[in-house]
């Protein structure tokens, strides 16, 4: 798959699954990597960067076996970017849905 098709949607998929449910790093990349091959260690990056933002926060979770975790969820700012990324994804999708489906002219 395209890099640059991948590097303009991670965010918005990393967005969209923290919204459903708070994850751990590995987490977030396991399930993103089930549906779209990415490399190790390219969330990390998006993470940060979504924390700087105050889109997302931090907290560590215990674990019965090994060290804590650290889990990442929403803020209401980051709920807020989700659904405008999430709206202009889909609008964005149409658009090029749309002319790729458009008969090609019978002259050319």
């Amino acid at each position: 798959m395209n890099t640059q098709f991948k590097k303009g949607v991670l965010e918005l998929c990393v967005l969209a699954l923290l919204k459903q449910r708070d994850s751990y790093g590995y987490e977030l990349a396991e399930r993103i990597s089930s549906c779209i091959q990415i490399a190790e260690g390219t969330l990390y990056p998006i993470l940060r960067k979504l924390k700087t933002e105050g889109l997302c926060e931090t907290y560590l979770s215990e674990q019965s076996a090994g060290p804590p975790r650290k889990y990442y969820r929403l803020t209401g700012e980051g709920m807020r970017a989700e659904w405008e990324a999430r709206r202009d994804w889909l609008s964005f999708t149409r658009g090029v849905n749309q002319l790729m489906e458009e008969k090609l002219d019978e002259n050319e």
